[in-house]
């Protein structure tokens, strides 16, 4: 955590920010306000670098945001794979070793859960769970997203098998957080080489060691030959947490999870309250 010294010398040279997607630069209907657009429009009009840093997949980002003229990097499957957006090209990525993936796949048969998994930008999941999301524990604020973003697969776990050289990152969803501390332990004695997170309650995201939100952004900074002080970021979940500490200024939305909020440097206005258009105007001065 650097002091108010270091930071306000910061504030006047923020070069890079990136941004969190769900629950911190779209609101609550999934979509980037009127705010938040003219925000950061005028950040790239200054010649800040603006970067998508998301657990989506990248055929799942959002139109909304994908419009913003200027925006040209895309941090995704929380740090597994970075995009440069207008030519779709993948720049970096990590692939799950076969190893891990099994690991994973094992523990889940183990529980009555659901799978999503990422492979080259794509979303898949289990069709039972894309058709009726809430009985596998997911809120009914989120079944449009899932049922639009999600390709349902019938046999799930055969599928990730085919395709195992592949495979960005995974998703298990559980039912409820002692059902998620459990395979989260599981999973963290049990499987090498993995990076777990959790953006949502439901959720428990996996990704190959060496990934991680933080780790894109690490990639982004070297790739734009920037110093960690041009950074910021905004975020809202317990998967932003490491993003918040590797960018010189870290954001956390006043909705965001205890954790977060405690990574942050400063905390702005709700998520559907064009929190981070205040963040961007208020504290980085942009």
């Amino acid at each position: 955590m650097y002091n108010k010294c270091e930071i306000w010398r910061f504030l006047m040279n923020i070069k890079c920010i990136a941004l969190d997607l769900d629950r911190t630069t779209l609101n609550a209907s999934g979509r980037l306000s009127d705010g938040n657009y003219n925000a950061l429009c005028h950040a790239i009009e200054n010649g800040v670098h603006i970067v998508i840093a998301s657990g989506r997949s990248f055929d799942t980002l959002p139109k909304d945001v994908l419009a913003v003229p200027g925006i040209e990097y895309a941090i995704t499957s929380n740090g597994a794979a970075i995009y440069h957006i207008p030519t779709s090209t993948c720049l970096h990525e990590y692939k799950m070793t076969p190893a891990s993936v099994e690991c994973i796949i094992q523990i889940a048969k183990q529980h009555e859960t659901a799978l999503e998994v990422f492979i080259d930008g794509k979303a898949y999941a289990l069709k039972a769970y894309v058709e009726d999301p809430v009985s596998y524990g997911t809120t009914p604020q989120a079944i449009p997203y899932i049922q639009s973003t999600r390709i349902p697969i019938d046999d799930i776990i055969s599928f990730i098998r085919e395709h195992i050289d592949h495979i960005d990152s995974m998703d298990i969803v559980v039912s409820g957080e002692q059902q998620k501390q459990l395979i989260w332990n599981e999973l963290k004695y049990n499987c090498d080489e993995i990076y777990i997170t959790s953006s949502v309650s439901q959720l428990i995201e996996i990704s190959h060691k060496d990934a991680g939100k933080h780790s894109g952004l690490r990639f982004i900074r070297e790739y734009l030959n920037l110093k960690p002080e041009e950074t910021a970021a905004f975020g809202d979940g317990d998967n932003d947490i490491d993003l918040l500490k590797e960018a010189g200024i870290g954001i956390a939305m006043e909705n965001a999870s205890s954790k977060c909020k405690d990574a942050a440097t400063f905390i702005t206005k709700h998520h559907d309250k064009d929190g981070v258009a205040y963040g961007i105007t208020e504290f980085l001065k942009i």
